[in-house]
C-alpha cells in the first residue's frame, strides 16, 4: 500500500500535490547522479512488489499467493502475521510523519527522502508476502462462474483506482522519482500546493478507497484473507486519522472546509465545487 500524504510524506490518496517544502543542496554531479539512480532503482523495486502484491492478493500467476506457503498451526500463523501487518503499519505510518521525516532527513538527502520511503515500504510488504502463513480455510466461496469474474474484475479495479488516484495527483512525485530528477537537473524543490482533481472531489481518498475494493471483492475469501483484509482496513481508517490531522496542520482551514464537503471513503451526496483547485499555498 502507498502509503499516506502527510506534510512532507505521500503515501496515500489524499489530493496534495507536494506537501514539504525542502531547501536545495549544493551536490556534486556524480553525488545526484548516484541519487537519481537510488530513486530509480527504489520505483523499480516499487513496481515488482506492487504488481506481484496484485496477483498474491488475487490468487493469480504468481507462484504463491495470499492461500499458499509455510504451513503453521492456526494460533501461530495469527500471531506471525499479525506481526507482519504491525510491521507495514508502523513503518508506513512513522516514517510518514512530520516529527520523523524532519529528523530523518539530517542522515539521509532530502532529494532521496522519498525514495527511501518507497523503497522502505516496498521492502515490508515484500517481507509479508515472503513470511504470510496461510489460513486457507474458506470463509466463502463463490462457484457461480460468471459472478466470479465480475467479482474479480471489480476486485483488480479497487487496483486500477489506487493507480488512477496516484495519476490523479501526481505519480511520480508520490514514488520519489520527480525528487530525484529535479536535484538532478539542479531546480529547486517542488512547494505545497494542495489540489482537488476529479477524484478527490467524490471522495477524499479515493487510493485507500481502492485498496479497501481490492481487498474485500474477493470471490473465494480465506481465513488469512479475512484477516488481511480487516486488519488492513482498521490500519487504513487509523491512517487517515493521522494524515488529516497533519493536513489540517498544515493547510488548516482549506482541508477542514474540503473534510467537511468531501467524504472520506464511500461517495456521498456533499461535492466541492466544480474547481480543479480547492486552494493553493
Amino acid at each position: 500500500m502507498a502509503e499516506s500524504a502527510t506534510p512532507g510524506a505521500y503515501p496515500v490518496g489524499v489530493p496534495v500535490h507536494r506537501l514539504d517544502r525542502m531547501t536545495t543542496h549544493t551536490t556534486s554531479r556524480l553525488s545526484r547522479t548516484l541519487m537519481t539512480g537510488y530513486g530509480m532503482l527504489a520505483y523499480g523495486a516499487f513496481l515488482v512488489v506492487f504488481l506481484y502484491a496484485i496477483g498474491w492478493v488475487e490468487g493469480l500467476v504468481v507462484p504463491r499467493t495470499i492461500d499458499e506457503g509455510p504451513a503453521a498451526p492456526t494460533a501461530v500463523a495469527v500471531v506471525i502475521d499479525l506481526a507482519l501487518l504491525s510491521i507495514f503499519a508502523v513503518q508506513h505510518s512513522v516514517m510518514a510523519r512530520p516529527w520523523f521525516k524532519r529528523r530523518w532527513t539530517r542522515i539521509v538527502p532530502p532529494p532521496i527522502e522519498r525514495a527511501t520511503y518507497v523503497l522502505f515500504a516496498s521492502a515490508a510488504l515484500a517481507l509479508v508476502m515472503w513470511q504470510w502463513r496461510p489460513i486457507p480455510q474458506q470463509v466463502w466461496d463463490v462457484e457461480t462462474m460468471w459472478l466470479r469474474v465480475v467479482l474479480y474484475a471489480v476486485s483488480l479495479g479497487g487496483f486500477a483506482l489506487v493507480l488512477a488516484s496516484t495519476f490523479a495527483i501526481d505519480h511520480f512525485d508520490l514514488f520519489g522519482v520527480r525528487q530525484v530528477i529535479r536535484n538532478q537537473l539542479e531546480l529547486p524543490a517542488a512547494t505545497a500546493e494542495f489540489l482537488t482533481p476529479r477524484l478527490y472531489r467524490i471522495v477524499r481518498h479515493p487510493l485507500y478507497a481502492g485498496f479497501l475494493i481490492a481487498f474485500w471483492v474477493a470471490p473465494t475469501m480465506s481465513v488469512g484473507g479475512l484477516m488481511f483484509a480487516a486488519v488492513t482496513t482498521v490500519y487504513v481508517l487509523v491512517a487517515i486519522q493521522l494524515e488529516e490531522h497533519d493536513l489540517i496542520g498544515t493547510f488548516g482551514d482549506r482541508y477542514r472546509t474540503y473534510r467537511t464537503q468531501v467524504p472520506m471513503l464511500v461517495p456521498g451526496r456533499r461535492r466541492v465545487s466544480p474547481v480543479r483547485e480547492l486552494s493553493r499555498s
